[in-house]
């Protein structure tokens, strides 16, 4: 479990805001060197997307009325905060504009070649099991706070905190919501080489 108190704060590689980093790995990997990374932002202005060579992102829009993206070559696309995840190449142009007044967002980056991603979100009202379908799974907690219990532990995530289980930990946690809440799930694949170098 890692605490909302617990995130970094660092400057966008624009320079124009600053991002909310939750979890990059290797840890305290620069923007440059990372083989993955979850972070949250806050979108006030419009703008350009920083690049990120030999990336793949996906944009999940948390809070606020929503963002237009321009992407180079690729036509345009309005992503609010019921909208699916975005999955789209880091290293493409884009350009955000925002729909009504600033916005909060979830990116999810993977370094292309090391390892692939997928990004969902689950509404949740009751008791639910979320498997490890990566070799790393990320859960989100947003809204209110819930119970996880897994095989080997049991802690309460509160709003913003992040649930982590990795091939060697837990098969699956058990979220027993305090209220309804939006939980933002993270599945994590390495690649075989990266699997062959970290000893799998």
């Amino acid at each position: 479990l890692t605490r909302r108190r617990e995130y970094r704060h660092r400057p966008w590689k624009t320079g124009g805001g600053k991002t909310t980093e939750v979890l990059v790995s290797p840890a305290g990997a620069s923007l440059d060197q990372f083989d993955w990374r979850i972070s949250m932002a806050k979108v006030a202005s419009a703008g350009p997307f920083s690049l990120f060579p030999g990336v793949d992102r996906t944009l999940t829009v948390l809070e606020g009325k929503g963002l237009d993206l321009a992407l180079k070559g690729r036509g345009n696309v309005r992503l609010d905060s019921g909208s699916m995840p975005f999955a789209f190449p880091a290293d493409l142009p884009v350009e955000a504009d925002l729909v009504e007044g600033p916005i909060e967002d979830l990116n999810v980056m993977t370094r292309r070649g090391r390892f692939t991603h997928r990004v969902a979100r689950l509404q949740a009202d009751k008791p639910v099991t979320l498997p490890r379908d990566g070799d790393v799974t990320l859960v989100l907690v947003r809204g209110a706070g819930a119970a996880a219990r897994t095989a080997d532990t049991n802690v309460h995530a509160g709003d913003g905190d992040t649930l982590l289980l990795t091939r060697t930990g837990p098969a699956s946690v058990d979220i027993r919501p305090d209220a309804p809440l939006t939980l933002y799930v993270v599945d994590l694949w390495g690649s075989e080489q990266t699997r062959r170098v970290e000893g799998e």
